[in-house]
């Protein structure tokens, strides 16, 4: 069913109506994992926090698991919850306990450097996943095409004030995503970007005051919010809601959440960015679990890391534009349920648009 939702992507042309519709050093990167060696394979994984994303918990988490499960691998997943000193206690337990691969979602790249650093002295072989660690040095890095994801969000045709939520300055992908969006919207003359602010540690809190000052500076006269995920969206969602604009505005967002795909057959928010999180976790899972044998990987791509230079090996996958048109395709794929989606007024909702 996956294959119907990334086929879509040959029709990526058609995504410039979306908002108009709305509104140097190669660490053995190709080799075998230095923690092969006869020791028994066992992966560590540290995601960042529920935070930001609730994905993070809901789908990478339980995907990774059944994916080291059907390896026969061992493995221990855990989350640091945003707080760097437990993100460094977590890694340093995951490798006296035995973990010969440590798989990292960074909470920054100071932070992610050290515990790459740290895992490489001591024979562990690494892995970046979802974000890159700038000048980290992992072996690998596994996500998607993220200035494509940017793209995504900023396709499209409407004259009007432009507001930018972005994600956290301290995530690369945040910057790659804002390459993607102001490639596309700064060179559309009919647009004016009248703010435009990043939002520390994709908090969703500061992310509604945030937009709360910008509505207010601009006396409510705001056409466009890019928001660079589900979550800042939603909490521009409810400053529009209390000035009773929702709906009128087009609201951007990432990651497909239930509360983004809500927002979305509300008419409150316009689009999504579905990242096939399963694509991922099987990826990462598949290159952990041969370093974690020993056994030589490779990687179809490689992305330059701006501050080291080096060329990492590297698995990108392709984003996807979900608006109301094709917001079944997410259920369909088994990302969410309809069960999860369709709940109380939203019922009705997913019966107009289609949503089997």
């Amino acid at each position: 069913m996956r294959s119907k939702v990334l086929g879509l992507i040959a029709a990526v042309a058609a995504l410039t109506l979306i908002l108009a519709a709305c509104g140097g050093n190669d660490d053995n990167g190709g080799g075998s994992a230095s923690g092969g060696g006869g020791k028994t394979p066992k992966v560590g994984v540290i995601l960042p926090d529920t935070k930001s994303s609730a994905r993070w918990e809901t789908a990478d988490k339980p995907l990774l698991e059944q994916a080291f499960k059907a390896a026969g691998v061992e493995y221990d997943i855990q989350n640091a919850q945003g707080d760097k000193t437990q993100f460094q206690t977590i890694a340093d337990q995951m490798i006296t306990n035995g973990a010969n691969v440590l798989m990292i979602v960074n909470l920054d790249s100071g932070t992610g450097k050290a515990v790459l650093d740290k895992a490489k002295s001591q024979g562990v072989a690494t892995i970046d996943y979802d974000r890159l660690t700038l000048n980290g040095g992992a072996q690998y890095y596994v996500s998607f095409d993220n200035v494509a994801v940017g793209t995504l969000q900023g396709k499209g045709k409407k004259s009007g004030n432009i507001v930018y939520l972005n994600g956290s300055p301290t995530d690369n992908n945040a910057t790659l995503f804002k390459q993607g969006y102001d490639g596309v919207l700064s060179k559309m003359a009919q647009y004016k970007k009248v703010a435009d602010q990043s939002v520390p540690d994709w908090d969703n809190q500061q992310a509604g005051t945030i937009f709360e000052q910008m509505y207010t500076k601009e006396k409510g006269k705001i056409d466009g919010v890019l928001a660079a995920n589900d979550g800042l969206g939603n909490a521009a969602i409810a400053i529009l809601k209390k000035n009773n604009a929702n709906g009128e505005v087009p609201v951007t967002g990432q990651d497909a959440t239930v509360q983004g795909l809500q927002n979305i057959l509300a008419g409150d928010q316009c689009m999504t960015v579905y990242k096939a999180v399963k694509q991922e976790a099987d990826a990462a899972a598949k290159l952990a679990v041969g370093l974690a044998k020993g056994e030589q990987q490779t990687a179809p791509d490689t992305i330059k890391d701006p501050q080291s230079g080096r060329d990492v090996p590297s698995v990108l996958l392709q984003p996807v534009a979900i608006t109301i048109d094709n917001i079944n395709d997410v259920v369909k794929d088994g990302y969410v349920t309809k069960e999860q989606l369709c709940t109380g007024s939203y019922a009705a909702k997913c019966t107009q648009a289609g949503v089997e």
